[in-house]
């Protein structure tokens, strides 16, 4: 159904603006979004490095490759988001998450990238980022607990979604998506990811906290 967006403009400012969407369908809000936009200018500029040691992607497994090797051992409802088709292509450094239950750190290092051209326009790249943000980025709050957002037990979803872009960079290539998640509790979990270019330029970073609800039937 068409979904009808409501766009406030809190503020215009001389470097700043802000804006605040409501997303409504069927009379009811289901999204809502706030967002602060700057002017460029020159300041201060650091970044934490770009994580090292971490295996490049060429030497990791497709999806397909993945499910060739460890489909038997990866449940149907995994296998099937594997095989699915989608605009992006994901190689996580490490696969135990999805072949076994065993209880592993909270933290991941995943490469992720487009599998067509971007064009070189900032606010596309925006939205190009934000989209492949959300992948796997709540799962690694499951890590702890040997759990899956596949289990059929465990009801997952995003509640908030926090991003920042630092710097404007070409999505032309693998991206590093090196993520933790401090704290799970209350049927909640937190997440952070930070966002590199293959040059290790810091392009992003993110956090989400999402329902982790463990179904009693």
């Amino acid at each position: 159904m068409p979904i009808i967006y409501e766009v406030d403009r809190i503020r215009d400012g001389g470097s700043f603006t802000t804006r605040r969407v409501v997303a409504i369908q069927h009379g009811h809000a289901i999204f809502s979004l706030s967002a602060s936009f700057q002017k460029d200018e020159s300041g201060l500029d650091h970044q934490i490095p770009m994580p090292r040691d971490v295996t490049p992607p060429e030497t990791l497994r497709t999806q397909r490759e993945f499910l060739q090797e460890f489909g038997d051992r990866v449940p149907e409802n995994i296998r099937r988001y594997w095989a699915r088709e989608r605009p992006i292509e994901v190689r996580p450094v490490m696969i135990e998450h999805y072949t076994s239950r065993d209880k592993l750190p909270p933290c991941q290092d995943v490469w992720i990238r487009t599998t067509g051209p971007v064009p070189d326009d900032r606010a596309l790249q925006a939205a190009v980022l934000a989209y492949l943000s959300d992948m796997t980025l709540l799962d690694t709050a499951t890590f702890a607990h040997g759990r899956s957002g596949f289990d059929p037990d465990v009801q997952m979803a995003s509640l908030d979604h926090a991003m920042w872009f630092h710097r404007p960079h070409k999505l032309d290539g693998w991206l590093l998506y090196t993520q933790d998640s401090p704290s799970a509790q209350g049927a909640r979990g937190f997440s952070r990811g930070s966002i590199y270019g293959l040059d290790g330029t810091l392009v992003a970073s993110v956090a989400q906290e999402g329902l982790m609800r463990l179904r009693t039937k």
